[in-house]
């Protein structure tokens, strides 16, 4: 797989060398068991994969490039190029501004443009609405470009679909930049409608089997419809396509009860004529991180940390997972952990940040689970376990601990 070029602050010696060591063991990614790092009254326990996917990685590389190459030039992202605050502070303090926040509302409006600008699509992808507008103000949409490969996998996907007549039905959340981004290029070729979750899918699939009315299903997929959709003619051949940070399971879930609803309908030996098979679309990324959490989730321990940015919603996921099995602190940094006794998190419930007292238990040793989000740089993981090891006494060297990794 490339190598990108991406600053060396986000790297870390420590988290590379873990992660070499099980790609050296484990080339093909067929164990998704987890690392232990033991430092005596503190165990952690860290995710077979974790932190930046080529996606990023490739986001950040042109993102820095493009501002080392054009040091005259006003340099625009269009939105976050990626969901973490401390990538997203770095490129601000170099100057570089955000035309939208992530919800599309302007922060920059158009007319403050010039063809000599410079804007950056963030790593979503974006609209061709978007595109269109930037082209005609004479700015390059495309030059500067790091929308994500597999993003763009699931457009081409859609496209083939929505060519042989297919709907394109996205599992996403409506709101969310890249939904909206491939929304807006499976309308060019095809009908299109959002579902967020398996229960929102269980309403479509009432619909279909006629136990739902038009007036129902118009007014609960309001907002998440192409133009024109006629749901005589749009439900009879469908694929399922998705935001690539859900759930992977929850998307083969929605696919299935779809698949499921389309034999219900229309009978098993005519499934090829109205449901497609879009299993390739899945992002392999998101796959492995999730995997990875599942399988760290087989160990005891005490409490679970995620690492990453609040708005993420590959992280957001992972602390879902977590939470289903373990106490869960949802943090973006280090600076988080405020004492042996305070740390401050992020609720998913409230969506508000709370402290929690105590977080560290009064025990021999603490064992901890370990992962981030796929925009979380590894720097930042291990500035979590450094700034925790400095809570504890008497602990293992982390050079002591890797040699046994290593071993």
């Amino acid at each position: 797989m490339k190598k990108f070029d991406i600053p060396n602050f986000y790297r870390s010696s420590v988290i590379s060398k873990l992660k070499q060591i099980r790609k050296v063991n484990d080339p093909r990614k067929k164990d998704f068991s987890p690392a232990s790092l033991d430092f005596g009254p503190v165990k952690f326990i860290i995710a077979r994969h974790f932190g930046f996917c080529y996606g990023v990685e490739n986001a950040i590389e042109i993102a820095y490039k493009t501002i080392e190459e054009n040091p005259d030039k006003r340099i625009f992202l269009l939105s976050e190029m990626i969901h973490n605050p401390g990538v997203n502070a770095d490129l601000q303090s170099r100057g570089v501004k955000f035309l939208m926040d992530t919800y599309g509302n302007h922060l920059i409006e158009w007319n403050e443009l010039t063809p000599d600008d410079i804007v950056v699509i963030p790593a979503f992808g974006t609209t061709l609405e978007i595109q269109n507008k930037l082209s005609a103000l004479g700015i390059d949409a495309y030059k500067y470009n790091t929308t994500c490969p597999f993003v763009e996998k699931v457009w081409n996907r859609s496209s083939q679909l929505g060519k042989q007549d297919y709907t394109i039905i996205i599992h996403g959340k409506h709101y969310h930049e890249e939904t909206r981004a491939t929304f807006s290029h499976t309308v060019r070729d095809t009908a299109s409608l959002i579902v967020r979750d398996i229960n929102e899918t269980r309403f479509l699939a009432s619909y279909i089997l006629g136990e739902k009315s038009d007036e129902e299903f118009y007014s609960f997929f309001d907002g998440k419809l192409s133009a024109g959709f006629n749901t005589e003619r749009d439900l009879n051949k469908i694929g399922v396509v998705n935001q690539t940070t859900m759930l992977a399971s929850e998307t083969e879930a929605i696919a299935m009860l779809l698949k499921e609803t389309m034999i219900k309908k229309y009978g098993a030996e005519n499934l090829k004529d109205h449901f497609a098979d879009t299993r390739d679309t899945l992002c392999y990324a998101t796959n492995d991180n999730q995997d990875s959490t599942i399988a760290l989730l087989n160990e005891d321990a005490d409490f679970a940390i995620v690492v990453g940015g609040y708005n993420s919603s590959n992280t957001s996921h992972l602390v879902e997972l977590c939470a289903e099995k373990v106490k869960t602190y949802f943090i973006s940094s280090a600076e988080k952990i405020l004492s042996k006794n305070l740390i401050s998190h992020f609720d998913l419930h409230s969506h508000s940040e709370i402290v929690t007292e105590n977080f560290l238990p009064q025990k021999d040793q603490v064992k901890i689970l370990l992962t981030s989000g796929a925009s979380c740089p590894d720097a930042v993981v291990e500035q979590v376990i450094q700034k925790i090891l400095s809570l504890f006494d008497n602990v293992r060297s982390i050079e002591e601990v890797l040699a046994e990794v290593f071993e």
